[in-house]
């Protein structure tokens, strides 16, 4: 599955030119990385509906319509106000319901009896601005701390962009992580999901 479109290319301020190769900055937003999850759980479990809750930046810095359609996914109905929210279909039965909402996690399935919800966030994946890389650090921690406090049963999983840094601190992350019943994955720029708790890569 084609997943080229998740990273956005932009040049850099001046301030951070000497950080990324050609001065060019490789964006994984959270929207493309809640889409890479939400794709992840069709093709990996049995659920067959996604429920994916961006804000309003998510929609306005990701496009929602374009990946899904180049996925197969067609629009059949409208959710509020956004040109983004509805439910999409494709043909072989998957179905994603894109909500702009807060509160009811970035990613959410059933799968049988479970839910599994997913806190996500993204960054800048090639940089090595301190400032930059700080960003992705506390991303993670964000997450993780999101669904410490969230009340949701089931599976939690805090989704973040790959990056060495991030997969560092993810597996150091990971005892503690795993006492409280959170995972922890990582999307790389392939759209592979790199499992930290499993110690896995699941293409």
């Amino acid at each position: 599955m084609d997943f080229n479109d998740l990273i956005e290319m932009v040049a850099a301020p001046q301030k951070r030119t000497s950080k990324v190769v050609d001065g060019i900055e490789h964006k994984m937003h959270e929207g493309a990385v809640m889409l890479a999850y939400a794709m992840h759980l069709l093709r990996t479990t049995s659920a067959t509906h996604i429920w994916i809750h961006p804000d309003g930046e998510h929609g306005k810095r990701f496009d929602f319509v374009g990946s899904l359609a180049r996925r197969g996914f067609k629009k059949s109905t409208s959710v509020g106000t956004t040109s983004y929210g509805g439910e999409y279909q494709n043909d072989n039965g998957w179905r994603i319901t894109i909500n702009p909402s807060s509160g009811k996690g970035d990613v959410v399935a059933r799968v049988g009896r479970h839910t599994i919800s997913a806190e996500c966030k993204g960054g800048i994946i090639n940089t090595r601005h301190s400032g930059q890389v700080s960003r992705l650090y506390k991303g993670l921690c964000e997450t993780v701390g999101l669904l410490m406090a969230s009340e949701n049963s089931g599976r939690q999983v805090a989704v973040v962009s790959y990056t060495d840094s991030t997969c560092r601190l993810a597996k150091r992350m990971v005892p503690r992580c795993n006492a409280a019943g959170i995972e922890i994955a990582l999307i790389n720029s392939l759209g592979e999901v790199i499992d930290i708790t499993r110690s896995a890569i699941i293409i």
